[in-house]
């Protein structure tokens, strides 16, 4: 039995409400070393032609290679061969660390998912399994040899072999190897949270009977390992489109530096293929280039590290995106369970009395709403029981019937439950109902509780008052989303006068009264008929086809499998409100590409008055050399040893994430241009003119 509440909101598991979490460690020993060895791998032309603009780079270090060995290899050059073998030297191994540093950026990133990776894995281990077969006997197999559909037992001590819902039994299970939660979760059949287990858990007390629900190698954790080690890592719309976009600049520049060599003959300015080389690698978008795929990954893993699994780079950026968050209110705007605060009698009866009778229709009640009716009639108002329980019948609460309460030994029907439940209830007794009753409906609804009514056989007792505590610091956190044109949705089973009062106290822009369970998806589909990118929470089998439909589906560890597997992203803690998190590490990830975008196009227009100018001093522009940069020679090598230099000076920025401010899209616009467009002509003129100042060339 328990009290009504919220149709589509689901329970934590037992204990795990007043634990305190903690990310599990990572080991990230030798993550650097190991980087330093991958950036040398990822030298292999195969990989390296996935990233157009830093393959040109490779392609051009090779050549500069060869001209190294010959100056001579493309044509006479009319410099002495032996500064001109030292010039193309030099050429070359700025363009190959180059390389080397924005393969460093990418596998930086892809250790710190590796790591992750072996911290799950290493909840994992070859098992034996004690099958049930059809006959009742135990079989004992390696679990690697259970199949979808198959039926173990578990004892206290065992490690759980893999992932299945709980058919039998009752036990604790530990499961901070996944989860970082120290307390251990009770698991037992019959109910959405509590039923589904993950292999690599262990049980720590009773036994268990579970129906495996996953085959060999594709259970929740194989599929973790498989996401953050970045082994199904694809490219994001965004990130393929800025490829393309980074692709065509580097097309132009090849364009236009292939037509530079005629015209550099003719005005008699020294051009060689290892020059023309260097002036299309600095004026290619080479920092995003060698950027851009770190950016991407390092997105995932700060949501790894957050206890959040994404399905994909493309969940995580369109977190991003997202322009509507649809929240549930029990457990994700208020903290959860509400309590019983006040009886409020009506029809002339006394507060003991309404104390007495809520009494009666809750003793079987095990909900915490329950449990606290009952406590508050027997410590406030003295309330005792009077009838014997072994002869009472409890009735459970229903979505159907919307009330629960217990049958007396002596015919009497002790009931609570919504208010128009209630009613009914009391007219097909032939009773009537008060006046007064929609007078407690609406004081308690005013105060943003949920009002409960109480009767016996026909008769209507009074109201209670269950409160709801909004979570601190959300008003904050939704005026933050709403100030970067996210709207939120909030859906309750309450009343309309409670749902506003809720909405109105916690901030959110809309919401949905009485919900149901269909009404989530239908809300989806109606922000998605607008044009909009919507992200829900949810953990029952009956949130699947929502959090299938939303465009960012987070499913809660302590759901059904159902549920993880319609979702594409999974919260390891079941924390519901760090949905709103997850929205902001997304909108960091775009606003960290686009900064950093921009910041590369602005190095391009430093590193073009370092070069031309100096180069084509024979045409007449050499008043252009605002830099006062030394020679041709030296302006060459101070803008590629800049273009090398800042790629490693950005990793820490790219890994870590521009620092996030909730801003309309166009002062954000505005903020990107200022620092990182602004910045990004400036740093490179003193960065060259200080490396031009320093190196001996004349």
């Amino acid at each position: 039995m328990q009290a009504p509440k919220d149709s589509t909101v689901r329970r934590m598991p037992s204990g795990k409400r007043a634990t305190r979490k903690h990310t599990p460690k990572v080991n990230t020993s030798g993550l650097y070393p190991r980087a330093v060895r991958e950036a040398f791998i990822k030298l292999d032309l195969r990989n390296a032609v996935k990233n157009p603009v830093m393959f040109i780079v490779w392609v051009g270090t090779l050549v500069t290679a060869l001209v190294t060995l010959d100056p001579n290899l493309f044509g006479t050059v009319s410099a002495d061969a032996g500064s001109q073998r030292i010039l193309n030297g030099l050429i070359t191994l700025i363009l190959f660390f180059t390389v080397v540093f924005a393969n460093f950026a990418e596998a930086v990133a892809e250790g710190r998912g590796k790591a992750q990776a072996d911290s799950l894995r290493s909840t994992r281990s070859d098992t034996i399994a004690r099958k049930l077969l059809p006959d009742g006997t135990i079989q004992e197999i390696s679990s690697t040899e259970l199949r979808r559909g198959d039926r173990v037992k578990v004892i206290a001590g065992d490690m759980i072999p893999a992932d299945g819902e709980v058919i039998k039994g009752v036990a604790s299970v530990d499961e901070s190897a996944i989860t970082g939660e120290s307390a251990p979760v009770l698991k037992q059949p019959g109910t959405d949270i509590s039923s589904s287990v993950t292999g690599g858990t262990r049980i720590l007390s009773d036994e268990l009977i579970l129906n495996i629900t996953s085959d060999p190698g594709q259970g929740f954790i194989d599929r973790m390992i498989a996401l953050v080690e970045g082994a199904e890592r694809s490219k994001t719309p965004n990130e393929i489109a800025l490829t393309v976009l980074l692709t065509v600049l580097t097309q132009v520049f090849l364009i236009v530096v292939a037509t530079v060599s005629p015209l550099a003959n003719y005005v008699q300015a020294p051009t060689t293929i290892a020059i023309l080389i260097s002036l299309l690698v600095a004026l290619i978008p080479t920092t995003i280039g060698g950027l851009l795929s770190a950016i991407g990954i390092a997105g995932m893993d700060r949501v790894a590290q957050f206890n959040v699994i994404a399905t994909s780079g493309r969940a995580v950026e369109a977190c991003g995106d997202i322009n509507t968050l649809v929240l549930d209110k029990t457990g994700t705007i208020t903290l959860g369970n509400r309590l019983a605060n006040e009886f409020i009698p009506v029809n002339g009866r006394s507060v003991e009395e309404v104390a007495q009778i809520a009494l009666a229709a809750s003793v079987f009640d095990e909900t915490p709403e329950g449990k606290s009716i009952v406590q508050l009639a027997e410590q406030q108002h003295q309330a005792k029981t009077t009838f014997n329980i072994a002869q009472a019948e409890g009735v459970e609460f229903s979505a159907r019937t919307r009330m629960s309460g217990t049958n007396l030994p002596d015919g009497k029907e002790s009931r609570k439950g919504a208010v128009e439940a209630v009613k009914g209830f009391v007219r097909s007794r032939g009773g009537t109902i008060p006046a007064q009753l929609d007078e407690a409906y609406e004081k308690v609804s005013r105060l943003g509780g949920t009002p409960l009514a109480v009767c016996q056989d026909s008769d209507i007792y009074g109201v209670i008052y269950l409160k709801d505590i909004v979570k601190p610091g959300l008003r904050e956190r939704f005026d933050q989303l709403r100030r970067m044109g996210v709207k939120t949705i909030m859906l309750t089973g309450d009343n309309r006068i409670t749902a506003s009062v809720i909405a109105r106290e916690a901030g959110v822009d809309d919401f949905i009264a009485e919900a149901t369970p269909e009404d989530k998806i239908d809300v989806i589909r109606r922000e998605q008929a607008e044009g909009k990118l919507v992200a829900m929470t949810g953990d029952g089998t009956n949130d699947a086809p929502a959090l299938a439909q939303a465009n960012v589906g987070v499913a809660m560890n302590s759901g059904t499998q159902a549920a993880k597997e319609a979702a594409n992203m999974v919260d390891l803690d079941s924390d519901p409100t760090k949905l709103i998190d997850l929205v902001t590490i997304g909108k960091q990830l775009l606003i960290t590409r686009g900064a950093l975008t921009t910041f590369s196009i602005a190095n391009d227009i430093a590193k073009y008055f370092a070069i031309i100018p100096t180069i084509f001093a024979a045409a007449g522009i050499g008043s252009l050399n605002i830099m006062g940069l030394k020679s041709p020679q030296s302006a060459i090598i101070s803008a590629l040893i800049y273009n090398a230099l800042i790629i490693p000076a950005l990793i820490p920025l790219a890994l870590k994430g521009v620092q996030f401010r909730p801003l309309t899209a166009d002062r954000l616009l505005l903020r990107n241009i200022s620092i990182y467009g602004v910045g990004g002509v400036i740093a490179p003129f003193i960065a060259i003119k200080i490396i031009d100042v320093l190196i001996p060339l004349a």
